[in-house]
C-alpha cells in the first residue's frame, strides 16, 4: 500500500458545439459537477482553417465542435472561466498555433481586467494545458491537415519552441496514438508510429536552433501523448507499460536526457470510440469502464488526464446528462474504489512482463523500419504508414464479420429487450443548434465591420513575410490575433506561402480480406453478372463531401468494394459536391457512395442529388453512410437516396450486396 493515497488524474469531458456561448455554458456546468479540466472540441472549419462564410464550411459550422473564427468568439468561449486557474486541452492541430495565440490573448485580457498593470510574463507562467498539435497523425487518420508535412512540422516546432521559452507549464503537443487506433492500428503500430512522430518532432525542434542545448531537456519534458485504450484492457495496460519503457529509452539514448523527470512518459487518454456500437448501445457503458481500467490500474503507467466518451456517441452528439454519466464513471473509480491506495499492482507479474517485453521488441522493430525509410514524414509521404493502417483495419473488420472477434450485441447475443435509453432515438442525442451557422456568419460580419482593417493587413503581411524565412511564426500570429484577423485569414495567408496537400489514401496498396467466404463470393458473382448486363465492369465512386476528415469508413468501403469486384474511384477527403459529381460524370460510374460522419449530411447530400439530376445522372443511385439519426435517414430516402447505412450495419459485404441491388433497380434489371 502507498504511504499516502495518490492524487486522481485530471478529469475531462470532450465538449463543444453550436456556438462559443453555448459551449461556455456547458463548460461551466461540467466544472460545477466536479470536472477538473476542460477539453475543447472545435468545429471542422476552425480545425481546417476556414471561416464560417467559406463555401467549404457550408453545413459544418458548429457540428462537431465550437466555431472560433476570431478573438471575440474565444472571449465568449472562456467568459467567467479564469484561464490562469484552469487546465485546458484544445484538440486542434493544423491551426494549433493560431488557437493558442487566441487563448493567450484572452488570458492577457482577463488579467488586465483584474489589474491594469498586470505582468504578462506572470500570466504566461500560470497558463496550463495542452494544444494537441500533432499534425503527422492528421495525414494518417483524422484528416484535418492543411499544409504539406514539412511546413506543418515547422508550425509545430515553432509552437513548441515558443511555449518552452514563454509558457513553461504548457504542453505544446500531444503525440496522438489515439487516432491511429481508431484508424485500425494494432498495439505495435500504435506504439511505433506515435514514437516515430515524437522523434520527428523533437528532431525538428532541435534542428531549428530555437532552443538552447541546455534547455532541450525542457522540450522533451513538455512532450505529452494522447493515447487510446480499447476493451482488451490487459493488453492495453501492457501497451502503456511498453510506452513508458520505450520513451525512457529513446529520450535517454537518442537525446541524452539525464533528468528522470524529463524522461517521464506523460499522457492523457480518451478511451476507444471505434468499439462503441449503435446496436445495444447500453453495452458501451461497460466497454468504457473496462477501457478506463487499462489506463488507470498500473500506477507506473497511469494516465495523467482521462476523458471518456459517452454511451451514445455511435448514435450522435451526447447530451450534458450523457457526459455527466461518463464523468461519474471516473469519479466512482477514483473516490469510491481503493485503486489509488496501492503501489503498482502489476510489478513482478511474470505474465505482464512477458507481454510487455514482446510489445517492446515488436515496436522497436517497427520504429527501426520507419526510421530506415527516412522517418515519419517520409513514411507519410510514401503512403507506407497509411497503407499499413488501412490493411490492419480491414483485417479487424474481417474478423468481426467472420465472428472470429466477438462484439456483444452485434455479431453475437443479438437478441435484446427494447432499451428504454433509446425508446425515443431523437431525444437520446443532442442536436447542434440549426441556427449556429447563421449566428457564426453574423459574428464574422460584425467582427470585420468593427476592426482596424489596416492593422489586420499589416499583421497578415508580416505573417506571410515571416513564413518565407526561418522566423518563429508565433510572434506574427499573436499580432494577427490582437489585430482582429480571422481563422480563415490566418490560414489563408499561410496557404499562399506553403501551398496545400492531399495525403495518400492508403487504399490502392491495402490488403483486403484474404478469405472471400460464401457471402462475398455470391456478391462477387452478382457484381460480375450485373456488369456484363450493363456492358462493363461496375464502377463505384466513394466520396467524402465537406470538411469531414474521418476517412476510416470510406477507406474500408473502398477496399471491400474492390474485393467484391467493383472498380473503385476514391479521391480522398474534403471534396465539394461539385467535385464529386464531376468525378461521377468523368468516370461514368454506376453508383455514388457518400460517407459523412460530421453531421452535415442534411446539407451536403441534397446538394449532391440536385447536381446529379442537373447532369442527367438519374440512373446512378446514391448511397449514404455515416452517423445518421433515423429521422434524418427517412428524409434522405424521401429525397431520393437509394440506401442509408449507419454503424449498426456492420457487415460491409451486406453493404456491397445492397449497392448491387440499388444499381440493378436503377437500371430496371430483374433480381
Amino acid at each position: 500500500m502507498s504511504a499516502q493515497k495518490d492524487r486522481p488524474w485530471v478529469m475531462r469531458t470532450y465538449a463543444g458545439h453550436s456556438s462559443a456561448s453555448e459551449s461556455n455554458k456547458l463548460y461551466r456546468m461540467n466544472l460545477a459537477k466536479g470536472q477538473t479540466g476542460l477539453s475543447v472540441a472545435f468545429d471542422l472549419p476552425t480545425q481546417t482553417g476556414y471561416d464560417p462564410d467559406s463555401p467549404l464550411s457550408r453545413g459544418e459550422v458548429g457540428k462537431v465542435g465550437v466555431p472560433i473564427p476570431h478573438l471575440g468568439e474565444m472571449r465568449h468561449l472562456f467568459e467567467d472561466i479564469p484561464l490562469t486557474e484552469m487546465n485546458t486541452s484544445m484538440t486542434i492541430n493544423a491551426t494549433a498555433m493560431w488557437l493558442l495565440a487566441l487563448y493567450q490573448v484572452v488570458a492577457e485580457e482577463q488579467a488586465l481586467a483584474e489589474d491594469p498593470d498586470a505582468d504578462f510574463r506572470q500570466v504566461h507562467a500560470q497558463l496550463a494545458g495542452t494544444t494537441q498539435n500533432d499534425i503527422i497523425k492528421e495525414y494518417l487518420s483524422r484528416g484535418t491537415y492543411v499544409f504539406p508535412p514539412e511546413a506543418s512540422l515547422r508550425l509545430t516546432a515553432d509552437t513548441i519552441a515558443y511555449t518552452v521559452n514563454n509558457i513553461p507549464k504548457w504542453n505544446p503537443i500531444n503525440i496522438c496514438s489515439y487516432h491511429l487506433q481508431e484508424a485500425g492500428a494494432t498495439p505495435t503500430q500504435e506504439l511505433a508510429f506515435a514514437l516515430c512522430t515524437a522523434i520527428a518532432v523533437l528532431d525538428a525542434v532541435k534542428d531549428s536552433g530555437q532552443v538552447s542545448a541546455d534547455d532541450f531537456e525542457k522540450v522533451v519534458g513538455r512532450i505529452s501523448f494522447f493515447v487510446n485504450a480499447g476493451v482488451r484492457f490487459v493488453e492495453e495496460m501492457c501497451k502503456m507499460r511498453a510506452f513508458v519503457r520505450l520513451w525512457d529509452e529513446i529520450t535517454a539514448e537518442r537525446y541524452g536526457v539525464k533528468d528522470e523527470k524529463m524522461r517521464r512518459f506523460r499522457y492523457g487518454v480518451q478511451v476507444n470510440s471505434l468499439g462503441l456500437t449503435e446496436a445495444q448501445p447500453e453495452n458501451n457503458v461497460q466497454r468504457i469502464v473496462l477501457e478506463m481500467l487499462g489506463v488507470t490500474l498500473s500506477k507506473n503507467a497511469r494516465a495523467r488526464a482521462v476523458q471518456l466518451p459517452a454511451w451514445n456517441e455511435a448514435l450522435g452528439l451526447p447530451r450534458p446528462w450523457d457526459q455527466q454519466w461518463s464523468l461519474r464513471l471516473q469519479q466512482v473509480l477514483a473516490f469510491e474504489s481503493d485503486l489509488l491506495e496501492y503501489d503498482d499492482i502489476f510489478d513482478g507479474s511474470v505474465v505482464i512482463e512477458a507481454k510487455v517485453d514482446d510489445m517492446v521488441a515488436e515496436a522497436r522493430a517497427e520504429v527501426d523500419r520507419v526510421q530506415a525509410m527516412g522517418g515519419a514524414v517520409a513514411a507519410v509521404e510514401s503512403g507506407y504508414m497509411k497503407q499499413e493502417l488501412v490493411s490492419s483495419h480491414a483485417a479487424r473488420r474481417g474478423r468481426i464479420e467472420s465472428g472470429e472477434d466477438v462484439v456483444v450485441g452485434v455479431n453475437r447475443y443479438e437478441t435484446t429487450e427494447p432499451s428504454p435509453l433509446t425508446a425515443d432515438l431523437d431525444a437520446a442525442i443532442q442536436t447542434a443548434d440549426p441556427e449556429a451557422e447563421k449566428q457564426a456568419l453574423a459574428s464574422v460580419s460584425a467582427w470585420k465591420a468593427e476592426r482596424d482593417e489596416e492593422r489586420v493587413r499589416t499583421a497578415l503581411a508580416q505573417l506571410a513575410e515571416d513564413a518565407k524565412t526561418g522566423t518563429n511564426l508565433m510572434t506574427a500570429t499573436l499580432e494577427a490575433a490582437r489585430a482582429g484577423a480571422t481563422t480563415g485569414e490566418w490560414a489563408g495567408t499561410l496557404r499562399e506561402v506553403f501551398g496545400e496537400f492531399r495525403a495518400p489514401t492508403g487504399v490502392a496498396g491495402a490488403v483486403g480480406v484474404a478469405d472471400a467466404g460464401a457471402e462475398l463470393t455470391r456478391v462477387r458473382e452478382s457484381v460480375r453478372r450485373t456488369g456484363e448486363e450493363l456492358g462493363g465492369r461496375l464502377r463505384l465512386l466513394v466520396g467524402k463531401p465537406g470538411l469531414d476528415g474521418h476517412s476510416n469508413g470510406a477507406e474500408q468501403v473502398a477496399v471491400r468494394a474492390r474485393d467484391a469486384g467493383f472498380e473503385v474511384v476514391y479521391q480522398g477527403i474534403r471534396l465539394t459536391p461539385e467535385q464529386i459529381v464531376a468525378a461521377a460524370v468523368a468516370e461514368d460510374v454506376h453508383c455514388v457512395g457518400l460517407s459523412i460522419l460530421s453531421g452535415s449530411h442534411m446539407e451536403l447530400v441534397p446538394e449532391v442529388l440536385d447536381l446529379m439530376r442537373r447532369e442527367g445522372l438519374d440512373d446512378v443511385p446514391v448511397i449514404v453512410g455515416g452517423i445518421i439519426p433515423d429521422s434524418d435517414a427517412k428524409q434522405l430516402l424521401e429525397l431520393g437516396v437509394a440506401a442509408v447505412f449507419t454503424p449498426k450495419d456492420f457487415s460491409l459485404t451486406d453493404a456491397m450486396a445492397g449497392i448491387v441491388t440499388a444499381i440493378r433497380k436503377a437500371h430496371g434489371l430483374a433480381d
